[in-house]
């Protein structure tokens, strides 16, 4: 049993840093939910209570514009606070189910760094309050760029994001599929070059980033975003292997120093995913399989119900059927549906069992 204790709630600085390295060293990773309203989050954090697992809690810029309510007229702002938002809710709640969170936001194209821009700034405002950011990191994804433009951007925000020992995440090659308006269904396939990262790049960014602060790095393997017929998509782990190998090699560093994340999780193989672990990935991506979960179990409940969801009262003896399509009941099915996923997903990362939280003791009904 790890002896390592946390503060439960949001990590941030120096303890989002140890989550990491117990992660690595450890030999598990952890899931990394995307949401896109309470309903996702509360089964993201119940997941990870269950599971006695720590947990990346992460919303797109579409997850998080509906997050703040799809009839807010201003698209950019709705961006921002729903995501402000979902980051205060987790901040609220994390500590009291005992669990600790990585609270970070999804894929953001050359068109989106004013979105990561603003919610920076409501973190700096934060920390003056708090002395901590409102969110753990942010992922700036520029893999379609020129990889100057790519590097310079980042170390340009990740400079002000280190004073608050906040995180950026990195993506080098491409990962297939589309993601929230960022990609497209047109680039997967084995035989695309783009979905693989070069080892070369991953140490320029490494060299250009780690002395400013502290990067994650998503570096393409063959990964796709969504669930694609076999044979569609091959993974090819070990180029995370020989990327590390050359960091290693050239900076004299310790083992597996870049810290990796895979994106486009859902539907990996199980061999897999063990061996981009074994290489130093802490983090996968799940969102697909999520939505599924929670989507089927919906649809279920209503084809076993579907008068209730017809008729207010039984058009044949009247009897009145609110308390089969309360929200709260049809709602919860998805949950309970999207926490059995994650059960799954924590399984598969090995991730059971090993959270780092020491649990808030004040009874959360005083």
């Amino acid at each position: 049993m790890n002896d390592t204790i946390l503060q439960a709630g949001i990590v941030s600085g120096e303890a989002y840093k140890t989550l990491l390295r117990e992660c690595k060293m450890g030999g598990y990773a952890l899931p990394a939910v995307n949401v896109v309203g309470t309903n996702s989050i509360n089964a993201v954090m119940e997941a990870a209570a269950k599971n006695k697992s720590d947990i990346i809690i992460q919303l797109s810029n579409g997850g998080s514009q509906f997050f703040a309510g799809a009839g807010m007229a201003d698209s950019f702002e709705a961006k921002v606070l729903g995501a402000v938002s979902a980051a205060k809710h987790v901040d609220l709640l994390a500590k009291y189910y005992g669990i600790c969170v990585i609270m970070h936001t999804d894929h953001a194209n050359r068109e989106l760094i004013p979105w990561v821009e603003a919610m920076i700034e409501y973190s700096e405002e934060y920390f003056a309050q708090t002395g901590r950011p409102l969110f753990s990191s942010h992922m700036l994804d520029l893999s379609a760029e020129d990889i100057d433009f790519n590097l310079s951007q980042s170390a340009r925000l990740l400079k002000r994001m280190a004073p608050m020992g906040m995180s950026l995440e990195i993506e080098l090659g491409v990962t297939g599929g589309e993601e929230d308006g960022v990609g497209s269904d047109d680039n997967i396939g084995a035989d695309n070059p783009a979905l693989y990262t070069q080892p070369e790049d991953c140490l320029r960014a490494y060299e250009e980033l780690s002395p400013i602060g502290h990067f994650t790095l998503a570096a393409s393997f063959g990964n796709v975003h969504g669930v694609y017929k076999p044979g569609n998509v091959k993974l090819r782990p070990e180029i995370l292997k020989s990327s590390q190998e050359l960091v290693e090699q050239t900076q004299n560093t310790v083992k597996n120093p870049l810290d990796l994340v895979f994106h486009g999780g859902s539907g990996s193989e199980k061999d897999k995913i063990k061996k981009a672990i074994e290489y130093g990935v802490f983090k996968m991506n799940i969102d697909t399989d999520t939505q599924f979960a929670f989507a089927q179990a919906v649809g279920e409940y209503v084809q076993e119900h579907k008068v209730a969801f017809e008729h207010q009262i039984d058009p044949n003896d009247g009897t009145p059927y609110k308390k089969l399509y309360d929200p709260r009941k049809w709602l919860r099915k998805g949950e309970l549906s999207m926490v059995a996923r994650l059960d799954e997903a924590c399984k598969d990362l090995g991730s059971v069992g090993k959270s780092l939280a020491l649990k808030k003791t004040t009874d959360i009904a005083a």
